[in-house]
Formats: C-alpha cells, structure tokens, sequence
C-alpha cells in the first residue's frame, strides 16, 4: 500500500537520500513465487510512493491476460531495504510491494494479497499468525557461467571448517541479512554434502513470507559474487537428502500464544489441537501449494527425512506436523512437507486457512503417532488410519480442486492458473525422454 500522507511520504524520500541509493527495485512475485522486479531511478521514487508504477502484467507467470494486462505497482513503505550486497556499484534499495488493477483495486492474482486477506479473516476472531520458516539450500560449483551439480563441500551436519568449505558464504549471507533487519537464529552446514541451513526468527505471516522471497534472493546474489550457485530445489540429487522448509506456526490473541495451556496435555490448549486438525484435514490440498513442483514430490518419499504420511506428534520426526518440546509463548506446530521452491504467501495463507476451519469446527487430530512410520507397513499404517499425502504434482492438484475451503481462500484466478501451470508441468515432463530411460532401456532395446 502507498504512503497517503505527505509528511511520511517526504520522511522516506530523505531516508533514501541519506542512504545514497541511486536505484529502487519494484519488487513482487509471480503466481509460483519467483521474485520479479521492476527498477526506477530515485527521482521516480516521490511517483512510486504517492501514485504507484504501471506495468505490462501480461509476461508475468499467473498474472493477467493481454487484453487486461496494465497493472500497479504500489510499495509497501514499510519493506524499505537498501541491498548490502550491491556495495560494488550504484547504491541500490527495494521495495516489496502489491500489486493493483483499473480503480486501485487488489488485484485477485496476487499472492500478497491472498495471505493478506487470509490474516484479516484470522483477525475477525482476536488472532495473530506467526510462521518461522527453516530454509534448506545447497552451494553448487559453476563452470563457464553456468550452474552444475557438483559438491563444493563435503560436509555434513553441523560441521566446521576445513570440512564445510562454504561456511564464508553463509557468514556474507548473515551479514547482509542482519543489515537488512533480520534477526538470525541460526546457520550451519546440514546433512548432506553441500547443504546449508540459516534460520531467521519468526514474525507475522506476511513480514515472514517476505523475507522467505529475500532470503533466496540475497542468497543467490552473494553465492553468485562467491562463483557459486544457491539451489533451492527441493531434490537436485537423487540418493542424498532434499531441501525441505518445515514451516513453524502458531497464533496469538490478546498478545498471548494461543497454543498454550499449562493445565492441558501436553500443555497444549484447544485451539492448537483444533489447528493441528484443520491442517491434517486439508493437508493432501495444502501440498499443492507447499511441494509446486514435479521435482517437488521426488523429496517426498520415506528414508530421507521428509515427511510423506499425515500423522502428527510431540516428537517424531517422520510425522508430518510435530510439536517441538518448547513451550510457553514458544508453542507452535512444525508443518515438515514444504519445501523451498514453494509460494510462501499461498503456502502461509492455507495453512492458516486451513489452522482456522479447524479452530472454527473444532476438529480435533488423531492420536498422535509416535513410532517410527517409515518402518510400518502398509496394513500397520491402515490400521491406524494413516494415509499418505499426495505423490505426484498431478495428485495435488487434484486434492486442491476438492477443497472448496482452500479454492475459495485462493480465488477463482489463482486456483486456474495454479491447475493450468500443473498440467502444462506435467504434460511437458511426460513427453520428455529421461536420462534414466536411456540408461536403462537403449542398449537392451
């Protein structure tokens, strides 16, 4: 939204002239979550910040068609960042912001704006949400310009130096983080070769899902000016550990943790066991939103980690929601299917969506599993009725457009679009001839 009043307007303007910056990035995401950006020089910024900057929405993944495709621009003020690690060139600074059709109305596509709506229905009922993503990644060697699979270390968890050759790469990430207002908890090398792990404190839903867009972009850019590429693909590798981004959330109303109740079980109270319920509910729905891809459901499969059953518990790590030990205004529910590649605002969004109609139906969960499910067979898992999420884009997809709750949360364009990018992702994947084919089919054929 764009400052109304003209002193705020005039403050920002001179911060922006304090900081030196020369240009400003028009920052949002398309329907899939990848950033986009639009660049003005600063004497456009008065412009910008008062009457927003049109642009041809028609190129745009998920965004409008070319006979509607004029679109605005409107910065968030509040997303004002300069970029640390543009030092090297001309100042540069960004704001993220929403996107505006004919009338200055939200535009129905845009991400932003669906888990905003989705936090001003929580609202109506006193709630706050939180989220506090974990973002996995790995560093690749490049060659020529060009990224590859190739390992630049062979570390492995928590590892240090010499073994975790990248650990100065994740430092300048830190850094240029901390300098553009996050507050980082962690970071460290995670299991497999290669792959990192920086953790940033939670927040609101919707400051968290725009650092989640940050976080990828910074990180990309300084692994860039270290000649190495970030990945955020959650199965680049076949046989070792995906990417995965377990997804903390949890409520607050009147200023207090909603999901705690020190005279409960588990100290948990109802409305947490209720939005524990809701998300199992909707989970089959919600992974189309939290594993986009084709390459997204290669990491949800048993022995690597990555939840594949809809289970929950307080400790097991195969369940696809847990409960971590802390409690007080530090309880929360790890949701353990989303992974990296994912739309944050409309993974956020259905997870409260979903948080909320089990709140509102009181649905409580199953009981929690706390064996190991990746060693229970099939007739074990029946029984206790523990079904799988769904193993393919394709059956997403499916799950999705079932959902009346999740549809009607997303609206009517980002649904299409949404099912549109599937089948196309599909269509185009089954007509291309594998490697693995080749290898296993061309000599004996």
């Amino acid at each position: 939204m764009s400052l109304s009043k003209p002193a705020e307007v005039s403050k920002l303007l001179k911060k922006i002239e304090a900081d030196k910056v020369k240009f400003i990035r028009l920052q949002f995401t398309d329907i899939t979550g990848l950033p986009k950006n639009v660049t003005i020089p600063t004497v456009q910024a008065e412009k910008a910040l008062t009457e927003g900057i049109w642009f041809d929405g028609s190129s745009i993944e998920g965004f409008a068609r070319i006979e509607e495709s004029d679109m605005l621009l409107k910065p968030d003020p509040s997303t004002y960042a300069v970029l640390p690690w543009k030092t090297h060139e001309a100042r540069v600074a960004r704001f993220i912001c929403d996107i505006q059709s004919y009338g200055n109305k939200p535009f129905d596509g845009d991400p932003r704006y669906v888990l905003r709506k989705t936090i001003a229905d929580a609202a109506k009922s006193g709630f706050t949400f939180n989220t506090g993503p974990e973002l996995e990644f790995f560093l690749f060697r490049m060659y020529d310009g060009m990224p590859t699979t190739e390992f630049e270390d062979h570390g492995a968890y928590f590892d240090l130096a010499p073994t975790d050759s990248a650990e100065d790469v994740r430092r300048d990430v830190v850094l240029a983080l901390s300098d553009m207002g996050f507050e980082i908890e962690a970071s460290h090398h995670e299991v497999a070769d290669s792959q990192h792990e920086i953790d940033f404190k939670y927040g609101d839903a919707l400051v968290t899902a725009d650092r989640v867009i940050t976080f990828k972009f910074a990180t990309k850019s300084i692994a860039l000016d270290h000649g190495l590429h970030a990945s955020f693909m959650a199965k680049p590798i076949a046989g070792i550990a995906g990417s995965g981004m377990h997804t903390h959330g949890s409520l607050s109303k009147n200023g207090k943790n909603a999901f705690f109740d020190a005279n409960a079980e588990l100290q948990l109270s109802d409305t947490a066991m209720y939005y524990i319920g809701g998300i199992l509910k909707h989970a089959k729905a919600i992974t189309r939103l939290a594993n986009p891809t084709i390459n997204s459901y290669k990491r949800l499969v048993p022995g690597y980690e990555a939840p594949c059953y809809i289970s929950w518990s307080a400790a097991n790590r195969s369940a696809l929601i847990r409960v971590p030990a802390a409690r007080g205004n530090s309880t929360r529910a790890e949701l353990r299917s989303p992974d990296p590649m994912c739309n944050p605002y409309l993974t956020f969004a259905c997870m409260l969506a979903a948080g909320l109609d089990g709140i509102k139906h009181k649905i409580m969960p199953p009981e929690m599993t706390n064996s190991n499910i990746y060693h229970m067979d099939t007739r074990t898992r029946k029984k206790l009725n523990i079904e799988m999420l769904p193993g393919s884009l394709t059956e997403s997809n499916e799950a999705l457009l079932s959902d009346e709750l999740l549809c009607k949360v997303l609206g009517d364009h980002v649904v299409e679009n949404l099912s549109r990018i599937a089948e196309l992702e599909t269509e185009s994947f089954r007509l291309a001839v594998h490697p693995w084919e080749l290898d296993r089919y061309l000599a004996n054929y």
